[in-house]
């Protein structure tokens, strides 16, 4: 029963790197923060999007040890956030569809970048998959 605990460890470890590996890429500078007009609304989310990727990673390292289980609270807490704004628009706007797509969207880009990542290394065996590397 101790090994499960350790394997369930590990895997914790594991899922945590890779997402601190995808947030610090996507918080990289690309300069299109600095290049747009401040009126810009999708700099302004771009903008409020790395703010938050940021405050999670911050609070997932500060979080030491418990650094999994920090991660696994903020995407409830941020749904709890996006579902109290999205009450307050106007129902013409389909404003829960559009909290889906993006959630999707996210998901989908999570997805994305782990293919992504077992692509950029060598498989150590010696065929293709079908794809070009």
């Amino acid at each position: 029963m101790c090994g499960d605990d350790e394997d369930a460890g590990e895997l914790e470890e594991l899922l945590y790197a890779r997402f601190l590996t995808h947030a610090r890429a996507l918080l990289e500078p690309d300069g299109r923060a600095n290049a747009a007009s401040p009126d810009d609304p999708l700099a302004y989310m771009d903008k409020l999007f790395s703010d938050a990727l940021s405050r999670c990673v911050r609070d997932g390292e500060e979080a030491a040890d418990q650094r999994y289980l920090r991660l696994t609270s903020q995407p409830l807490v941020l749904a709890r956030l996006a579902g109290l704004i999205a009450g307050h628009l106007a129902l013409d706007q389909d404003p829960l569809r559009k909290v889906i797509e993006a959630l999707m969207e996210g998901y989908a880009e999570a997805a994305r970048a782990e293919h992504e990542h077992e692509h950029d290394h060598d498989h150590g065996h010696d065929h293709d998959h079908g794809h070009h590397h």
